[in-house]
């Protein structure tokens, strides 16, 4: 029954990431010739260039060797939300594109269009889908090559931007540039969440008369059991995770109880259980 339940908030959430994006795409860039990056980007060209076919024909047929690919290097409950993420947005666009487009300004086409596009793209990838086959391809592409997934997706995207440029006008392959910087800003958004978390790892001389008054001040601090690598010497480490506004506050206390203690900190995507709420489930 949880798991029957699961599925649904699940197709759900795919539904309404799709609607959501299809307003942005629809509404917004496709009238203006502003594209996105990957294959939404190479169905809205293929679109202009055949346009008797619908956009969401180009997305499906585009996205099947990617999905291919997916469902043998990814797994098959990803193969699956794509297809259906890609399914619903292709249905979401045929109805979409029955409305008038908001504005002429490609400019503020990009902007908003993007924002939109972003916010629904976002949640399809929170729901465990992707509406992009691009990203498939980099993600098995970074196991064999020096170059990371990010680099290899804006690798490809600009060849595609390129071909915007070569059949929209040079013009509006700069307006595309600017919706997905701003696409690819409101997904991050949506899939970490406004709130950025932080992991911060203390080595102090005093950690248990640390460790008390940060509990007075955070929600939990951990102690970690660790050993010198240079002198053998048994330590005990402080970790906890904080939100954005309490790294300044932890490094204050830190420093004042202990002005040679070493502290790193680093960003923190994702959370499952504990004291803090999980943001991407």
């Amino acid at each position: 029954m949880m798991i029957t339940k699961k599925i649904i908030l699940q197709w759900i959430q795919l539904f309404i990431g799709a609607i959501i994006a299809s307003i942005g795409l629809e509404l917004f860039l496709i009238p203006n010739n502003v594209i996105d990056g990957g294959v939404v980007g190479l169905s809205i060209m293929g679109h202009f260039m055949f346009d008797k076919l619908p956009f969401g024909v180009f997305l499906v047929v585009l996205n099947l060797p990617f999905l291919y690919i997916g469902y043998k290097h990814i797994g098959k409950n990803f193969a699956l939300s794509t297809i259906i993420a890609v399914i619903m947005l292709s249905f979401c666009s045929e109805v979409a594109a029955e409305f008038p487009k908001v504005t002429d300004d490609p400019f503020l086409a990009a902007i908003f269009g993007g924002i939109i596009d972003g916010v629904g793209v976002g949640i399809i990838m929170r729901a465990g889908g992707s509406l992009d086959g691009t990203e498939i391809v980099a993600i098995i592409a970074d196991k064999h090559s020096p170059f990371s997934v990010g680099e290899i997706v804006m690798f490809i995207n600009l060849f595609i931007l390129s071909g915007a440029g070569l059949l929209f006008g040079w013009d509006k392959a700069m307006y595309s540039l600017v919706a997905y910087f701003v696409i690819a800003k409101m997904i991050d958004i949506v899939t970490k969440g406004l709130d950025e978390t932080y992991a911060i790892m203390i080595v102090s001389n005093n950690p248990r008369e640390l460790t008390k008054v940060l509990n007075t001040v955070i929600r939990g601090v951990t102690l970690l059991h660790g050993e010198g690598g240079y002198t053998g010497d048994n330590k005990e480490i402080v970790y906890c995770v904080v939100n954005r506004l309490e790294v300044t506050k932890i490094k204050d206390i830190v420093l004042s109880m202990d002005e040679h203690a070493f502290v790193t900190i680093n960003s923190v995507h994702d959370i499952v259980g504990g004291r803090f709420k999980n943001k991407s489930h």
